[in-house]
């Protein structure tokens, strides 16, 4: 599973439980994908107690414990090897777990989608029924301009990437209008041509959905990288200078090699 369909799964039992879960569970389960995606996406991974209390500000080692247990009994999270204490790691395994239903989650974004459509006055004829959503062909859906695609056109395992992309290609057209500068050669941009160098630094370069949030920060306080980088692929060439400069406090050795490569050479 990709950390894309992790995450759906898990806000689908996540919604359909919402007297079970706890924003504990969320931080908890969110952050051993992280772990899970820094380490290469290994199998059984070592989940430090003393570094996950820290990085999600959990003071009680009961708590904390009590919550993974609950991840371990809901079939999310696999126990290896128990800590002892809060000294000591666990080592655990991300788990497969096919038993959430999504039924309910589609059907509520579904409908929050229809009423904050009407809402702001647009046509009712552009509301998008779930029931008949289905992905178009990848072939047709490359040479679509990007801000007409629409979330269920995209298939599954590209959606993370093609949220990125809008999100970025709303940030250039920000930046760009700060500048005076035209605007229409970001408006009318493909889909691939924004989503596939997204892809690509995701799945092939080691590049974490902290380490994008990080660059999309940086590119919208910083006067110098939102003049030079306006696209993704000039992102994808240069995000390792802006992890550099963002000083983003992990440890270098718990990275993916493809970034310390990336983050040395311009240390």
């Amino acid at each position: 599973m990709t950390g894309y369909e992790f995450s759906r799964t898990w806000f689908d039992f996540s919604f359909a439980n919402p007297h079970k879960v706890k924003p504990n569970h969320t931080a908890i389960y969110f952050f051993a994908i992280e772990r899970c995606n820094r380490l290469g996406w290994k199998e059984e991974f070592g989940f430090p107690t003393d570094l996950a209390m820290e990085a999600l500000g959990i003071k009680n080692y009961k708590t904390y414990i009590r919550a993974i247990q609950d991840l371990v009994d809901w079939g999310f999270i696999k126990w290896i090897q128990k800590s002892k204490n809060q000294y000591t790691a666990n080592i655990i395994a991300l788990v497969k777990n096919n038993n959430a239903p999504p039924q309910a989650l589609d059907k509520a974004l579904s409908n929050h989608h229809t009423k904050q459509v009407r809402s702001t006055g647009q046509s009712i004829a552009s509301i998008d029924k779930q029931g008949n959503n289905k992905p178009i062909n990848l072939k047709t859906l490359n040479t679509k301009p990007l801000m007409e695609v629409k979330d269920f056109e995209v298939v599954p395992d590209q959606k993370l990437s093609f949220s990125w992309a809008i999100k970025f290609q709303e940030l250039f057209l920000k930046n760009l209008k700060n500048k005076g500068a035209p605007l229409k050669k970001i408006k009318e941009v493909g889909y691939e041509d924004f989503v596939e160098p997204i892809r690509k630094m995701i799945e092939n370069d080691g590049i974490t959905v902290a380490h994008l949030q990080l660059a999309y920060e940086l590119l919208q306080k910083d006067e110098f990288w939102n003049g030079i980088i306006l696209d993704t692929n000039k992102l994808r060439e240069k995000i390792g200078q802006l992890i550099a400069q963002g000083k983003m406090p992990v440890k270098i050795k718990e990275m993916d090699i493809r970034v310390q490569d990336k983050i040395k050479s311009y240390d």
